[in-house]
């Protein structure tokens, strides 16, 4: 695997990458981010110190019993913070991720209770870094920048010879909030795994195979559907698996809680 040395401070060309991004989101509903550049905006917001611990807590993840029940599965971890423009991205109480079955037709309108993110990640300071530059990056393009509801789910998927492992198993989707990162951190022996874009009508206006750690992707999700294709071993006796990072925003009320999504 890749190793990951950014460090923190502001580089000139980073708010020129961060620029392009904005009016890309803005005018298409999505971005692609290369592995370099993800990482020079993310050494902008802080330190990825912990990298390796960070990419190391993708095998403590426990199996999704939710999606066990309709035969399909994947491991994860989930946890739940807030913030808005103005102040830093602070952990919330552990809760359930909730979707409404208009978005989520395999899995909607359930309370999921997944394991919780690990207290080590939580307060790391790769995800510290990953969080602060989503709640800039997102509160830019908001107007006004709203509180921020904010979900973290760390997903592995895996695949074995005989079965394809299903990154999206509900097919070509929106997750029901506002803002969408998908940050990879690590696949080993797959192959195909690609994010494809799509508009409501179903016509693909992007795809991009998320290949090397922080490739990512920036999804205003009112505007376009996501999905990831299936993925295979490129060796059929060794473990193979793709792990990411999704971290969602949705802005909610300032004087309200903050409830599930």
């Amino acid at each position: 695997m890749a190793q990951i040395a950014y460090h923190g401070g502001m580089h000139n060309h980073t708010d020129l990458q961060a620029s392009s991004l904005l009016h890309a989101v803005s005018l298409d509903g999505f971005a692609f981010v290369s592995a370099e550049n993800m990482g020079t905006l993310l050494a902008s917001s802080g330190e990825l110190e912990d990298w390796a611990g960070f990419v190391d807590s993708w095998n403590h993840l426990e199996p999704d019993r939710y999606l066990a029940a309709k035969g399909r599965f994947r491991r994860r971890r989930h946890a739940t913070f807030s913030a808005t423009a103005q102040s830093p991205v602070v952990p919330e109480p552990h809760q359930a991720h909730f979707q409404a079955l208009q978005y989520n037709a395999l899995q909607g309108d359930i309370e999921r209770w997944f394991e919780p993110i690990s207290a080590a990640v939580v307060a790391g300071s790769t995800l510290r870094a990953i969080l602060t530059f989503c709640n800039e990056f997102f509160s830019s393009l908001a107007s006004p920048a709203p509180r921020w509801h904010i979900e973290v789910h760390q997903f592995r998927i895996e695949a074995t010879a005989g079965v394809a492992g299903e990154p999206t198993p509900e097919g070509s989707h929106r997750d029901g909030v506002d803002y969408v990162l998908v940050l990879l951190v690590n696949r080993h022996n797959i192959a195909s795994g690609t994010t494809t874009i799509h508009a409501p009508d179903g016509r693909l206006l992007g795809e991009f195979t998320l290949a090397r750690p922080l490739d990512a992707a920036l999804i205003h999700d009112p505007r376009v559907f996501h999905g990831v294709t299936p993925v295979m071993p490129l060796v059929a006796d060794e473990p193979a698996f793709r792990d990411v990072l999704v971290v969602t925003f949705r802005a909610v009320p300032s004087e309200a809680a903050t409830g599930s999504t």
